[in-house]
């Protein structure tokens, strides 16, 4: 598997991984709900503005995405057929490689995906009551610190 940046015939596709995904993982979702967040995936995947990240099979099957807006991870959806592949975790090496420190939110009602950035290293730093949007699904505010460098390099 590799990541390369996005191109414009991605951008579709990821909106299905996207829906496969949070179906997949976002169970405290109703299909409304989803329907409802369907329209802005699809304007956020189509900005210019986040910096987004492609993860590819060998085969050059789309495995899953990650958006970032400086050092902040604002998303990272894999194919439930990808899932427990070491996809997610390359996506976050990758952000890391790229800024150093992370931050992202997580879904409170989501505890697999809490899960797994713990695992990945990050630790939980804050909680909010409701999502960006104001609804009622509670944020986990996580950080990820910088690697450490070796101070023995000469």
């Amino acid at each position: 598997m590799h990541i390369r940046p996005i191109e414009p015939a991605d951008r579709e596709p990821l909106v299905d991984v996207w829906l496969r995904s949070v179906r997949a993982t976002h169970t405290f979702l109703s299909e409304q709900d989803v329907q409802s967040l369907l329209p802005l995936v699809r304007d956020y995947l189509l900005s210019e503005e986040p910096e987004f990240w492609v993860l590819c099979a060998e085969s050059g099957a789309l495995m899953g995405f990650m958006g970032m807006s400086g050092s902040k991870m604002d998303a990272l959806f894999l194919d439930p057929q990808f899932h427990r592949s070491g996809g997610g975790r390359r996506l976050v090496r990758h952000a890391q490689e790229l800024r150093g420190e992370l931050t992202t939110n997580v879904n409170e009602q989501n505890p697999a995906a809490l899960r797994f950035y713990e695992a990945c290293g990050f630790v939980v730093e804050g909680r909010s009551e409701v999502d960006d949007a104001g609804r009622p699904f509670p944020l986990l505010h996580l950080r990820l610190p910088a690697p450490r460098r070796s101070t023995s390099e000469n």
